[in-house]
Parts: structure tokens; C-alpha cells; sequence
């Protein structure tokens, strides 16, 4: 294997697998009425009732919307991870692990657009760009520490240490890759608290590379359930 580091600054998310549009969540809610009879509904076309999906949505009646499945698989560094599985409600995750397979030399460095410096108090603060030193400092730091973590890693494999201690000598920017399975009302909590947004009733403030997987996420959900969406923005991004 190389040992040669990799620098990034992107996140990637891929959606591998999904059962999830805007019918899904018609005729889960049409039981609750209609009973069998909500069968009948299936093969109807979702417009005809972008209505209800806003009434569910505004009314705050979120069942019907996890009546939905999608797998992303996802690659960033692990600190993003970390904050990631905060989320365990409606969440299944499947991460690579550092204890049966080596870890390859990828590591993430923020891009020349990532703010650096908080202004503010605690609970109160924005982030400033910073200065081209302050740009410069973190990115040599970060290369440099990357590449020094990752020689001792190999060193202790090299001598025969195990990879679940060898580990311990890796940063938390080196990237890692996972599966994570959500429905649609679990989706929309976690966009609502990891992305920021003009819609958004509530604001949020965070951290921005996880607002980076949740972007690419919200932009393939769109797609999969567009009246869904359409509400969720509609009444200010709060899940049901």
C-alpha cells in the first residue's frame, strides 16, 4: 500500500439504494382513514395530492413521512462521523473499520474557502475567513501532522502491532467511508440541525464540513421526493 499521503478538501455522498417518493408518504397517511381501501391509492399520481403532503408536514404528523428508505454511502473524514452519529433516531450506519482492514493515507485539509476564525461570544459567534497566514498555517500543519501520523502508523504495523492499536496514532482528518441508512422525516431532522438555509424557521449553525454531506444528501432526496421537499422548505424546515 502507498504511503504517500492524499490531501482532500471535498466529501463525497453516493445514494446506493432507496424506496422513497412522494406516494410512499400518501398512502401511509391514507390508512389511517381509509383503511384497505388505502391499497387503491398506490398507483395514483402524487401532484393530484401535494395538499396533503403540505397538511402532514405543517400539522406536524410525521409517521406517514418514514414510510421511506435510503442508503448513502459516504465518504469524509472521521470527525465528520463523529458528529454524524449523533443522529441515531431513523439512522442505521456501517462504518469501515480501522481494526480489520488498513487505513489508507487520505486526509482531509480545508479548502482556501473554509472560515477559520470564530468571532463571538460561545453560543453567539460567526466565523471569519481568516488571514492568507492563518490560511497557510492550517494547511501546512495539517499536511504536515498527516503525513508524520501516518509514518508512524505504518512503522507499528511494519513491526507488527495491530491495526486496532496502530490506529491510535491517526488523526481525526483522515477519511473514512460508511453506509447510512435514514427515511425521509429522519433526513429532514438532520437537515435541519446540519445545514443552514434561508427557509429555515430555526436557525442552525453547524459545522461546515457536515453541512457539506448534508447538502449533497438533501440534493439527491429532492430529486427522490420533490413535494416532500417542496413542504419541508415551505414550513421552515422543521421535521414532523
Amino acid at each position: 500500500m502507498a504511503s504517500q499521503p492524499t490531501f482532500r478538501s471535498d466529501v463525497t455522498v453516493q445514494l446506493v439504494k432507496h424506496t422513497a417518493d412522494d406516494a410512499h408518504v400518501l398512502w401511509s397517511a391514507r390508512v389511517s382513514t381509509l383503511g384497505e381501501q388505502s391499497l387503491d391509492q398506490i398507483g395514483e399520481d402524487p401532484e393530484r395530492s401535494k395538499g396533503l403532503i403540505n397538511y402532514l408536514m405543517r400539522d406536524r404528523h410525521g409517521t406517514p413521512f418514514e414510510a421511506t428508505s435510503m442508503t448513502f454511502f459516504i465518504s469524509a473524514p472521521i470527525f465528520v462521523f463523529r458528529e454524524f452519529m449523533r443522529h441515531r433516531v431513523g439512522w442505521s450506519y456501517s462504518e469501515e473499520s480501522g481494526r480489520y482492514r488498513e487505513l489508507q493515507p487520505v486526509f482531509y485539509i480545508p479548502g482556501p474557502d473554509r472560515k477559520l476564525v470564530q468571532q463571538g461570544k460561545p453560543g453567539k459567534y460567526v466565523f471569519g475567513q481568516g488571514t492568507e497566514e492563518q490560511q497557510n498555517v492550517v494547511r501546512g500543519l495539517l499536511a504536515e501532522n498527516s503525513t508524520e501520523s501516518y509514518w508512524m502508523y505504518r512503522t507499528l504495523l511494519d513491526k507488527g502491532v495491530a491495526r486496532e492499536v496502530a490506529r491510535m496514532a491517526l488523526p481525526l482528518n483522515i477519511y473514512s467511508s460508511a453506509y447510512a441508512t435514514c427515511n425521509a422525516r429522519s433526513l429532514m431532522h438532520f437537515l435541519g440541525l446540519r445545514t443552514t438555509h434561508p427557509d429555515a424557521r430555526v436557525p442552525s449553525f453547524p459545522q461546515r464540513e457536515i453541512e457539506m454531506v448534508g447538502e449533497q444528501m438533501e440534493a439527491a432526496w429532492a430529486k427522490l421526493m420533490p413535494l416532500t421537499h417542496a413542504a419541508f422548505n415551505a414550513n421552515g424546515r422543521v421535521a414532523p
